[in-house]
């Protein structure tokens, strides 16, 4: 056996038992470590060091951040004050639970996103359903989920509907279009941590992974960077987000306008109920604590240096550094303000009358035990794992072989190349986890796109965007998994609204990947830092 066969062989175990999950994801990416060398495809050492990259540095960093922000319930804060903004109208109460969770989701693991504010969630719809089940004033669109196991009591009601007297059959109407509202407002949490976690590199696991894939193939690019990123599918974000949320609306809710844009109304029972529970909420938190200004503050300072690190259109702070050029990452900035979180006090140093400085215990913001229960080691163990495989594809020249068998694909147009691997890797993340399927296709799709001489970019930002397209089933991500425990979604619920949005998404970013992106990495051209493999066919556009 030669020793492309051997890494081929190895990539195809490694695979199965990350779709198989036969094996703990991490577990799984260790099996390069021993196989590679067993095989002579690389040392030991050379594959030990493929486990730690920048990716992990980053990572470090990020979860820093969000260890403190979940300690300090910045993100309750932040959630409780968007959906105050957008009121309790159930449409825009649904629109403000989707934007906080989104934002919050930007800078946390979509996991930790749809776990703060679910519970929130949760707290609204109960209150209310409490408040007004013994209301004679609840309009249809109230929000209520009666005790006494509703499922099976609207399954009945389907049956039986057309026997009741008129009274009866309206209410069991009424109690239907409760569920439904509570199913649109859990399905609106996972759907929106997902795509807010498109937004930024650090937002989710698959575009870190892309990130530190990208940049390892393609040393000579420095062209994917935060700022970049965000410029690029921000777009794609807002516009996935505002068409799901119409798209919830109309497939549980229906369409209401007169009741969605109505002013200088008086409100609702179940509206009044919503304010109160929202404000009686956000009054537990009492006025802003020290730690959550002094986390709030390093958030901003940190989201500002990724973005000023080279940002294009003028020098960065990364060119006061002209002698180490490339030197300075996102990670770097991530690290510097991580470290802070250990130093920075949690308590101000108070005076009494006297004006003596008292005593106080010094508690840095976070500990390194807090770090710990919330960074996620199986992550990084499985990313490493990835770049092992990606460095064996190189020296075993595995990549090259896939190359020559790809060329033929470059007689298609360049979009249909393009859908095929977005359909693709949106169909095989519903079944396996985002990082897997993202470290199980970059090192094809690379190669793929050098073999028909189109700009790597071109393929491989549409299939990491449409990797975190896990929107059917409740085992898809864990989001989904999250909000699916709290019992008021069935699969079917979960798949019929997920279909629509994962159309949504794949098409959404078709036109972003041939409109406003191709000049932002001038897609158009094949790249210098691109491997240049002879090829004799064209792609058409």
């Amino acid at each position: 056996m030669t020793d492309t066969s051997e890494c081929a062989y190895t990539l195809f175990v490694v695979a199965i038992f990350w779709l198989t999950e036969a094996l703990p994801l991490a577990v799984s990416a260790l099996l390069p470590a021993f196989m590679f060398p067993l095989f002579g495809i690389m040392g030991s050492k050379q594959v030990a060091s493929a486990y730690f990259k920048d990716f992990h540095l980053l990572l470090i960093g990020v979860i820093c951040l969000a260890t403190s922000i979940e300690k300090w319930n910045l993100h309750k804060r932040v959630a409780l004050k968007m959906v105050m903004l957008v009121g309790v109208n159930p449409a825009w109460l649904m629109l403000g639970f989707m934007v906080s969770c989104a934002f919050l989701s930007m800078w946390l693991s979509n996991t930790s996103a749809a776990a703060m504010v679910m519970p929130i969630v949760e707290a609204v719809a109960h209150y209310i359903g409490s408040k007004l089940s013994g209301s004679s004033e609840i309009s249809a669109n109230s929000i209520f989920v009666p005790d006494d196991e509703p499922f099976l009591y609207i399954n009945w009601c389907i049956f039986s509907k057309q026997n009741l007297p008129p009274a009866e059959a309206e209410r069991k109407s009424r109690k239907d279009k409760y569920s439904g509202i509570f199913k649109v407002m859990c399905l609106c949490v996972a759907y929106s941590a997902t795509i807010g976690g498109l937004t930024t590199i650090t937002g989710t696991s698959t575009n870190l992974i892309f990130a530190e894939h990208f940049n390892s193939r393609y040393p000579g690019c420095q062209c994917i960077n935060f700022g970049s990123w965000f410029i690029l599918s921000i777009p794609i974000a807002v516009i996935i987000l505002l068409l799901s949320w119409l798209w919830l609306q109309w497939l549980f809710l229906g369409f209401d306008l007169k009741n969605m844009f109505k002013c200088g109304k008086k409100k609702t029972a179940r509206e009044e109920a919503s304010s109160q529970v929202i404000q009686e909420e956000y009054k537990k938190l009492g006025p802003i604590s020290y730690p959550e200004t002094v986390t709030l503050v390093l958030f901003i300072l940190m989201t500002l240096l990724w973005f000023t690190r080279d940002p294009g259109f003028i020098p960065g702070w990364s060119s006061l550094f002209p002698k180490y050029k490339s030197y300075v990452t996102d990670s770097t900035a991530a690290l510097v303000i991580g470290l802070l979180f250990f130093i920075i006090p949690a308590k101000t140093l108070l005076r009494t009358s006297n004006g003596e400085n008292t005593v106080f215990g010094y508690i840095p913001l976070i500990t390194w035990k807090e770090f710990q229960s919330c960074m996620p080691w199986e992550i990084a163990i499985l990313v490493g794992g990835g770049f092992a495989l990606a460095d064996g594809c190189e020296v075993s020249k595995l990549s090259e072989w896939v190359a020559s068998k790809l060329t033929p694909l470059g007689s298609l147009p360049l979009w249909l190349i393009i859908l095929i691997s977005c359909l693709i890797v949106t169909s095989v993340t519903e079944v396996a986890s985002n990082p897997a399927t993202i470290t199980i296709f970059l090192p094809i799709l690379s190669p793929l796109a050098e073999a028909i001489h189109v700009n790597p970019l071109f393929i491989l930002i549409p299939a990491t965007l449409c990797t975190s397209f896990a929107f059917l089933l409740p085992v898809a991500n864990p989001a989904n998994a999250i909000v699916f425990s709290y019992g008021h979604l069935t699969v079917m619920d979960m798949v019929k609204a997920g279909l629509g949005i994962n159309i949504i998404g794949v098409a959404v970013v078709m036109l972003g990947i041939m409109t406003w992106i191709v000049p932002i990495f001038d897609l158009y051209t094949y790249p210098s830092w691109a491997l240049n493999i002879p090829s004799t066919n064209g792609t058409g556009l």
